[in-house]
């Protein structure tokens, strides 16, 4: 079960909450490719406060007990009873498609679809568990051919693959459609919970991604019937969203990287719609991140749009976003593997930097310093403070470098780069975003002194 259908069903059912035995939480087995994850009864992850509770509870365990369930059959749907346990099988893909029917307007998908026969569809499960969600419904609901299915099989090791949907792990799917012309590519992680737009003329960047899907909300029937409460996006995400709700007068939010801010809010009714730069976007439909439903906003808006202009397609509705709200050009560079000291020097380093109160209005080449701090936040709903979030430095033009580390154990830490730049200036959008980010790139190198510290030249991963 993909880890959004598992949130849709905790809440279908009303269920206290639920324990999950995932891949995406590591190192658990013998191979430190399992973990165990715990959701609570909206849905979501469970907090530290919870977590941290379980932990200490483990450590006073003595003894436990084990039920022999080898006779279980797993594809029989119904209910068993060993003893005083009760068993329920369900089908893993039927109630998360019915919940997407009510959220977006699959009739006028399916005639988008089905009358427009150049626009051409091409979907990579990356042989993850979304590919019986794709078949259900891009071939039973929607009436498209097996032929828009990729690595739709899932696969225990991924087909050996690594299910990131992004531009390097994706490469499959990317050479498709550039060599096909095809008009709307996309892709899904191993658990569902991320997704990859793509045209083969257009990249939908995570950042642009939940700007446009708030923007062009009045198109998803969801959103015509709840409105729009809010909107969020995790710090390092690309300040695009934030031009949506100014210009919209919608309240918005800036939380730490993870999804269970974002369910603090949509639990007290303030939030809507959000997302984050790791390929993640969602709504309060429910409490994770959703790659399936992020395929199928997009879908939902060209289907109208292009019924109001009598065409449309990714590139353009980018396009207008821009001349509507400007474009903040975004990257992400990954330094995967990095040794432990230099990294956490590099980050000790930059923190003491922006603690300087003379750092502020110092000049690094065109630009400027306006503000700097390592991001902290306190939760409007329970008043929980997260600290070290990350290091930004905003310059007077609006533009941004964040640095953020990931992981100090034995495998090396993971050091990422987040550069972004905001332009007005029309003759400036179509800029490849690696031109348009040139300088805030050397003024973050030099700023962080990453190569000289680090040794590394190239990252391993650019989104």
């Amino acid at each position: 079960m993909s880890t959004p259908a598992v949130s849709a069903l905790i809440r279908q059912r009303k269920a206290d909450g639920a324990f999950i035995l995932t891949a995406s939480h590591n190192p658990g087995g013998p191979k430190a490719d399992f973990g165990i994850k715990y959701n609570m009864s909206n849905g979501g992850p469970a907090p530290e406060a919870v977590t941290d509770a379980i932990f200490a509870q483990t450590k006073t365990i003595s003894e436990y007990k084990s039920v022999d369930f080898s006779s279980l059959d797993l594809e029989k749907i119904g209910t068993n009873s060993y003893g005083n346990i009760e068993i329920e099988i369900v089908d893993s893909v039927t109630h998360y498609v019915e919940l997407m029917k009510q959220i977006f307007d699959f009739a006028v998908v399916k005639k988008f679809l089905q009358s427009n026969k150049d626009f051409k569809v091409l979907f990579d499960g990356m042989s993850g568990v979304t590919g019986p969600y794709a078949r259900r419904i891009f071939v039973d609901e929607l009436g498209l051919s097996d032929s828009v299915l990729l690595n739709c099989v899932p696969s225990e090791t991924f087909n050996d693959g690594h299910p990131d949907p992004n531009l390097t792990y994706a490469h499959e799917l990317v050479e498709r459609v550039r060599k096909e012309k095809i008009a709307f590519g996309a892709a899904s992680d191993g658990d569902g919970d991320r997704n990859m737009i793509l045209g083969h003329d257009a990249f939908v960047n995570p950042s642009d991604s939940v700007a446009v899907i708030a923007a062009k909300a009045k198109s998803i029937p969801y959103f015509q019937k709840h409105g729009i409460k809010g909107l969020a996006r995790s710090m390092p995400t690309s300040m695009a969203l934030d031009r949506v709700a100014q210009k919209a007068g919608i309240n918005y939010y800036e939380v730490p990287t993870g999804w269970k801010f974002f369910g603090n809010l949509m639990d007290a009714d303030k939030l809507s719609l959000c997302g984050e730069e790791s390929f993640g976007t969602g709504s309060n439909h429910i409490r994770e991140k959703d790659g399936i439903w992020a395929i199928l906003a997009w879908l939902n808006i060209l289907a109208v749009e292009t019924h109001k202009s009598k065409g449309s397609s990714i590139k353009q509705v980018l396009d207008d976003h821009y001349q509507t709200y400007g474009r903040n050009f975004f990257s992400r560079y990954d330094y995967e593997e990095v040794e432990s000291a230099p990294a956490t020097e590099m980050m000790n380093n930059l923190r003491s930097l922006v603690a300087k109160p003379d750092f502020i209005g110092t000049q690094h080449g065109s630009f400027t310093v306006a503000k700097c701090d390592d991001f902290e936040y306190t939760d409007p709903i329970d008043n929980s403070v997260s600290k070290r979030q990350g290091v930004r430095i905003i310059f007077a033009d609006g533009s941004r470098i964040i640095f953020r580390l990931s992981g100090t154990g034995s495998q090396g830490a993971t050091i990422r780069m987040y550069v972004e730049k905001y332009t007005s200036q029309p003759a400036e959008f179509s800029l490849e975003p690696s031109v348009a980010l040139q300088e805030v790139i050397s003024v973050a190198l030099k700023i962080s002194d990453l190569t000289k510290l680090t040794g590394r030249k190239e990252p391993t991963v650019i989104t």
